[in-house]
């Protein structure tokens, strides 16, 4: 089924231009061809043809999505993107992520797209140069190496990771994993701790991001860490006495915190644009499936329980896609998102797993096959639960921003 997307009279021109030509290329370049684009990341018993046919249509495709100016949307000309703001990469990304895998074929996946944003803000002209357009250009990849398996993910300052100063070298000790790409990355860009690791941690100044390539002396990757059972590019990676220059710190010492951040702050808005864009996907399967199958003498449209399925997703779609945009506006104007960003976090995964969840239970057996997407939906939405902060985290942040806002200016303004 091809995805509807039409013109929005609200918008101006340029966004609604973006998400036709987005639309087009999902309808007639991806959905027909999404078994050939993925099957070799489905199943390892792929033939040799089979493999190029799939590396072809991908470079195709690619090709395709520049020539429509839609490559990398988030990043400046300059850089090789088509220099999108926050808010019109919003409304592009809920149309792009109809197809799973296809921000790929767009130059927009994470931990690239994270990384290169990263880059461009902290990064110095010469890192840029070295690492942020061979990025772009699809000449290198990257991964993202913060999390620590003796250390609390949703506590970053309790990093055990450090980097001391020798000379003109930064030299690195520690274990990481969830090392986001870290099979296939050419570089690293690691959360370090840069003073002293066993003084007092109230501190957040302590952290500094250092880029470090994958074949640096001292760098081991210990293995792929199995998610959901199976294999993925989450790397488990020991960093025993790794040394890099000091030209490759990224931002000022003890920046790293504030980089994460930013980082992890528009990575939770865009996790949650992909999510809206899945469940419009999940919610079209789901009603597709209803208005054919026959049971009990009659389509299952007809029955109440599929109605309210339908209903129900209907209003978590609506309100999620209705929270992301006002949380996209809020970036795109400066304004302090934090509060919103952690109430978006928490819903939208929560309203993705229950979209899918009904959706699967519509399609029954077939819904946790691997001839459609829902099964890899429905792990998706579970996973970004735990994914750049646990809901608990994010709900102790938002009692703590609204009761700060009670106490200094009064009641809340739900109209801002």
């Amino acid at each position: 089924m091809p995805m509807n997307v039409q013109s929005i009279s609200s918008l101006p021109d340029k966004i609604n231009q973006i998400r036709l030509l987005t639309a087009e290329i999902i309808n007639k370049e991806i959905l027909p061809n999404e078994n050939k684009l993925w099957r070799v990341r489905r199943d390892g018993d792929v033939s040799d043809e089979e493999k190029q046919v799939s590396r072809e249509l991908r470079r195709d495709i690619r090709e395709k999505v520049k020539q429509a100016g839609l490559w990398a949307p988030h990043l400046p000309e300059e850089y090789g993107g088509c220099g999108l703001s926050f808010l019109e990469h919003a409304y592009m990304n809920e149309v792009l992520a109809y197809a799973m895998g296809a921000a790929s074929l767009f130059g927009v996946v994470a931990p690239n797209s994270g990384n290169q944003k990263i880059l461009l803000k902290y990064g110095t002209e010469e890192q840029r140069k070295k690492w942020l357009v061979p990025l772009t250009e699809g000449k290198m990849q990257s991964g993202f190496s913060m999390t620590e398996p003796d250390s609390a993910g949703s506590d970053p300052r309790s990093i055990k990771t450090t980097a001391r100063r020798e000379g003109d070298e930064w030299v690195i000790n520690g274990h990481k994993w969830f090392t986001s790409n870290g099979i296939a990355a050419d570089f690293l860009i690691v959360m370090c701790r840069t003073d002293d690791p066993d003084g007092p941690a109230e501190r957040n100044g302590k952290m500094t991001q250092i880029i470090v390539p994958t074949d640096t002396p001292g760098l081991e990757v210990v293995r792929g860490i199995e998610v959901w059972g199976r294999a993925s590019d989450h790397a488990e990676i020991i960093y025993d006495n790794v040394r890099v220059p000091l030209e490759n710190q990224l931002g000022q010492t003890g920046s790293g915190h504030a980089a994460a951040q930013d980082r992890l702050g528009a990575g939770r808005v865009y996790h949650c644009m992909n999510s809206v864009g899945q469940m419009w996907r999940a919610f079209d399967l789901m009603v597709e499936r209803a208005s054919t199958r026959e049971v009990h003498g009659g389509l299952l449209r007809d029955k109440q329980f599929i109605q309210g399925f339908i209903a129900d997703s209907y209003i978590d779609i609506q309100a999620s896609r209705l929270m992301t945009i006002h949380c996209a506006e809020q970036m795109e104007s400066g304004a302090d998102a934090r509060t919103d960003i952690s109430a978006l976090k928490i819903f939208v995964p929560e309203a993705y797993s229950r979209v899918v969840d009904r959706a699967i239970q519509v399609w029954g057996a077939a819904g946790v096959s691997g001839d459609l997407p829902l099964a890899t939906m429905y792990q998706g939405a579970r996973t970004l639960r735990l994914a750049d902060g646990p809901d608990e985290v994010h709900k102790i942040l938002i009692a703590k921003n609204v009761l700060k806002h009670h106490g200094s200016v009064g009641s809340w303004d739900f109209g801002n």
